[in-house]
């Protein structure tokens, strides 16, 4: 999907909510100007085109674009085979073609946790990895989650798996260990992490119910939105689901860090961060600058009962 000047409909419509224009789902000169001074804000080209790069940094592939961009990228060849895991867990195979991931076998060893700070759509989540320029960068699974808007809950909960088991993918870029790039499994969470004045850090409004305040700010921020109940809950399975597959002890790392220091276990850990610690941790342990997994209390409690 490509939305530059000309361009009319629902599409053209979200694309003026999100730039705070009036949403006419006309792509006139004004929405062309908006664009243009966006991409410059963000690091990108500023030709007014909104395509798949400009699309995945504003998260704006919503609901459901899947198809549109599979077949824009004629590489993609998508199937939706399914499996149910020894614990009941349904998981979807939507691979990405074989020249998006990297060839194991690895020796997985660590387990991290991440949020794709984006729209909810698991789908959409793995076409906008494909579409990109910018290498071999996945996590072997997405779960889906609720729209920010509130109003579209058909992914929340999804398990997605992006690539086969045995591959992996670049997910945890600067950290002190090249040893963990290969041999960690990834889990992204579809979230948009913190919430600043009603809105996502791309401009989407976020819905009340989809608000958590937290009882102590983490990374400078009280407000995100909220992971749900049945994102948590499949979270819980997928994660023992990894464990039993390969061998990781899950209980060590970031499970230890919450016991010893409650919600501040989230934050940046040495240890984490080079490596010598093997187990599950967050993307935020390894990374000053992140914020994927936040500690929403709920999320907390889970990983405290495994």
């Amino acid at each position: 999907m490509v939305l530059k000047l000309g361009s009319k409909g629902n599409e053209v419509k979200e694309l003026q909510e999100l730039l705070g224009l009036k949403p006419d789902g006309d792509f006139g000169p004004k929405t062309e100007a908006a664009v243009k001074e966006w991409q410059k804000k963000h690091g990108l080209t500023a030709d007014g085109i909104v395509g798949p790069k400009t699309l995945a940094k504003m998260g704006v592939v919503d609901t459901d674009m899947t198809k549109v961009i599979t077949e824009q990228k004629k590489s993609s060849t998508y199937s939706k085979n399914k499996y149910v895991t020894p614990n009941g867990l349904e998981i979807v195979e939507y691979f990405m073609p074989a020249d998006e991931y990297l060839k194991g076998p690895i020796k997985p060893e660590w387990l991290f946790l991440h949020h794709t700070a984006g729209w909810h759509n698991p789908y959409n989540t793995i076409t906008a990895w494909d579409a990109d320029k910018i290498g071999k960068i996945a996590t072997e699974f997405v779960i889906g989650g609720p729209s920010v808007k509130g109003n579209d809950f058909k992914y929340d909960g999804e398990v997605v798996q992006a690539f086969p088991h045995g591959d992996y993918a670049w997910h945890l870029g600067a950290n002190g260990s090249q040893t963990m790039h290969k041999n960690s499994i990834g889990i992204e969470v579809c979230n948009f992490g913190y919430v600043v004045d009603g809105k996502t850090y791309a401009g989407a409004t976020v819905d009340e119910s989809q608000i958590v305040e937290l009882a102590e700010p983490f990374r400078g921020h009280k407000l995100w939105h909220r992971y749900s109940n049945y994102q948590i809950e499949n979270l819980r399975k997928l994660i023992l689901y990894i464990a039993e597959r390969d061998n990781i002890d899950i209980r060590t790392g970031l499970i230890q860090e919450i016991k010893k220091n409650g919600a501040k276990g989230f934050e940046w850990n040495e240890k984490a961060y080079y490596g010598k610690v093997k187990g599950m941790w967050t993307h935020t342990n390894t990374r000053k600058d992140k914020v994927d997994m936040f500690p929403q209390q709920e999320l907390i409690d889970m990983l405290l009962s495994l």
